[in-house]
Formats: C-alpha cells, sequence, structure tokens
C-alpha cells in the first residue's frame, strides 16, 4: 500500500510543475480514475430537476453561454450577457469576459449573488475562488488581442473559468486568443469536460484550437462560438483522428464521472435560449 501512495505521489509531481502545487486545493489536479463507457446522453429539459447527486446537466443557450445545473439546484452561466432566455430563472453564479460584448453585459441582473467578471479587478488579475458548496468556481487568467490592433496583448485579460462539481471538472475557454503556456496548463489541471470556441479566428485559428483540445484530452468537447457550419466541420475534421464526434441534436445532456465516454468525444450541443416550463 505504501509503494502504491508512493507512486501515486511521485506520478502527480511529473504531471504539474512545482508552482502548480503551491495553489489553492482543487481535485482538478488529481489522477482521473478509468470509468466505463456507457449511455451519458438523455433528453431532459433544463427545467427538470435533477435526480442523481452526481450527475450535472450542461445545456447550450447561445454563442458562449453554458447553463451548468447541479442536483442541489445550483445553477451557474457562463459568458453571461444579460439574457438567456424567456426563463425566469435567475443563476446563482454567471461568468464573464469581455474581449467582445457578446461575453459580457454591463447590467447583469442585481439578484445574481454571484457575478464573476474575468478581466483585470483594480489593474490585477481577476482571482476567483468561490465555494458554494456544491459547486467550486476557479478562473486562470490569459491574455487578450488589444482591441486596437498592432498584434500587442493585454496581459491577464480573459478567463478560464473551472466549474468543480460532482466529482466533475468542468472548463471554459473564454475568449482565448492564445494557446496557453504550460504553466497555464498546470493550473489549470485535468478537466472531464472543455467547453471550446470553434470560431476559426476571432479567438484563436483551427489548428490552435485543434493543438489545446488535443493536449487538454478531456472526455468530452462542447464547441461553442461557431458563427457557420462550415468552422464548426472545419474544427470536427481537425480532431477525428483522436477523438469520436456525436451531433447530439439537442440542447442538453446530463454527465456524471461514473459513465464518462472511455474515448474522449465531441459532443455538438445545439444553442437554444431557455424557455419557460410548460
Amino acid at each position: 500500500m505504501i509503494v502504491k501512495l508512493a507512486l501515486l505521489l511521485a506520478l502527480v509531481t511529473m504531471a504539474f510543475p512545482v508552482a502548480a502545487q503551491d495553489r489553492r486545493p482543487s481535485h482538478c489536479f488529481a489522477i482521473a480514475d478509468a470509468t466505463p463507457e456507457v449511455q451519458y446522453l438523455h433528453k431532459a429539459s433544463w427545467s427538470v430537476p435533477i435526480d442523481d447527486e452526481y450527475t450535472v446537466r450542461l445545456s447550450y443557450i447561445d454563442h458562449s453561454m453554458y447553463l451548468i445545473q447541479t442536483h442541489g439546484g445550483l445553477n451557474a452561466v457562463t459568458d453571461y450577457t444579460g439574457f438567456i432566455g424567456a426563463a425566469t430563472l435567475v443563476p446563482d453564479v454567471v461568468t464573464m469576459n469581455n474581449a467582445h460584448d457578446s461575453h459580457w453585459t454591463a447590467y447583469p441582473n442585481p439578484d445574481i449573488p454571484h457575478v464573476l467578471e474575468g478581466w483585470r479587478q483594480d489593474g490585477e488579475p481577476a482571482d476567483y475562488h468561490l465555494d458554494l458548496d456544491e459547486m467550486l468556481v476557479r478562473n486562470v487568467t490569459t491574455d487578450i488581442r488589444d482591441r486596437f490592433g498592432g498584434g500587442s496583448r493585454i496581459s491577464d485579460n480573459n478567463s478560464i473559468f473551472i466549474f468543480e462539481v460532482a466529482g466533475l471538472c468542468i472548463g471554459h475557454l473564454g475568449h482565448l486568443h492564445h494557446e496557453p503556456s504550460d504553466e497555464t496548463y498546470a493550473a489549470i489541471g485535468r478537466l472531464d469536460v472543455v467547453m471550446a470556441a470553434v470560431d476559426g479566428g476571432l479567438t484563436v485559428d483551427t489548428p490552435t484550437m485543434v493543438r489545446i483540445i488535443k493536449r487538454l484530452r478531456s472526455s468530452v468537447v462542447l464547441p461553442m462560438h461557431w458563427f457557420s457550419r462550415g468552422s464548426l466541420d472545419q474544427f470536427l475534421a481537425g480532431v477525428s483522428d483522436d477523438f469520436a464526434v456525436q451531433r447530439t441534436g439537442q440542447s442538453s445532456m446530463e454527465l456524471s464521472l461514473r459513465n464518462l465516454p472511455s474515448r474522449p468525444t465531441v459532443m455538438v450541443l445545439e444553442p437554444s435560449c431557455l424557455r419557460a416550463p410548460e
């Protein structure tokens, strides 16, 4: 038993630089166990309660907005723009990035308890470690291109938000403008699920995003920020040798750590604004 523990510690040490070990606790830095592949896609409305406490529901709302829901009733919305549909849902937490105005709002609903702005705060990089018991939300900052051109970059003005919930590590890459450094990959840690912009150029170009996705090697990849089927199909073609591709035809899916696919899979969800429960 002691030998096994020593081996596991050695593997973790090799997987992540020393700097990464000094960060606040995160189970995303642990080594994931292999899990069997079973059917994991469920047709379920966002408004239906989640039966299993170890299951998370992901709903693609629009553009870069995803709704993440837990068994206990927590609701988080990524890259929140202020409009999620006709539903009266007030999220518990929203994240925003400001590279473009389609990823944030200056006027979030004042009833939202936690509004996490991914850009610099008072000249310092955004730094979140929000513990909501059932969900932990943290961020890793990246640079963005200067809007005025010239090839310059504004450091730490985009955030990759990571949601740790039900044993899963779910990452939203935001409006990513460059390939992450080794230090950034180490800070992110393991991602079971990653939401990745596949527009082909407004964020990173398709070959760069393909490299990022292959390095992250997440069990589930959720494309977002695609403006045409052409850019989406180009991305799918780029990862098809290493990833299975499933066009679900649905806007929502449910996942748990127990039933992640054994082969990394790109799950294409169809964007759909939230509707009021019938």
